[in-house]
């Protein structure tokens, strides 16, 4: 299924002005983000708040060609460095993506997907977009869960990753604690 990335909202790169100078490196790496917070903590674990079959939100659904009510895996997870929670991050999966080259994701369990990711070396990554995500968005409803003062608004990151021509969209929203590492 194709991606629709002539109708994303997200942008390529955040406003200068409308964004912490610290936290502008975190979202525009290319790299793996959990790398790179494992690189500035002792302990990096994953705390899973949700696994199941749902619908996406509808900027989701658009961008990975779901139908309006299309099912999807979601795996929502907290990344916590030496304790504290510093993403949130949600994965979108098309449920007819879940078999084949991403049968991984269905029993990934509480380990980083990123790490899997970027491991192996027939995955390809669309390029980043990134928001600053608003109260109006659940997805920040969400990042509550983490349990920090989260404010009105937070800067997220996403991206498509490809195997084999099946998608899979992983969304990092940036809790304001990342800034401490």
């Amino acid at each position: 299924m194709k991606t629709r990335l002539e109708r994303e909202t997200w942008l390529r790169r955040p406003p200068r002005s409308a964004t912490v100078a610290g936290l502008r490196p975190w979202l525009l790496d290319q790299g793996s983000l959990t790398a790179r917070i494992r690189s500035r903590c002792r302990e990096l674990r994953v705390a899973v708040l949700a696994q199941r079959l749902a619908p996406p939100h509808r900027d989701e659904a658009r961008l990975l060609g779901l139908r309006r009510g299309e099912l999807a895996w979601l795996r929502e997870v907290l990344l916590v460095a030496d304790g504290r929670a510093v993403v949130y991050a949600r994965s979108v999966l098309p449920r007819h993506n879940l078999r084949g080259g991403w049968r991984l994701f269905a029993d990934i369990g509480s380990r980083p997907l990123g790490a899997a990711l970027f491991a192996d070396p027939r995955i390809r990554r669309a390029p980043l977009r990134v928001r600053k995500l608003d109260r109006r968005d659940a997805r920040l409803t969400r990042a509550t869960l983490a349990g920090v003062p989260i404010g009105n608004a937070l800067w997220a990151r996403r991206s498509v990753f490809r195997r084999r021509g099946r998608a899979l969209l992983v969304c990092e929203v940036f809790l304001p604690t990342i800034l401490s590492l």
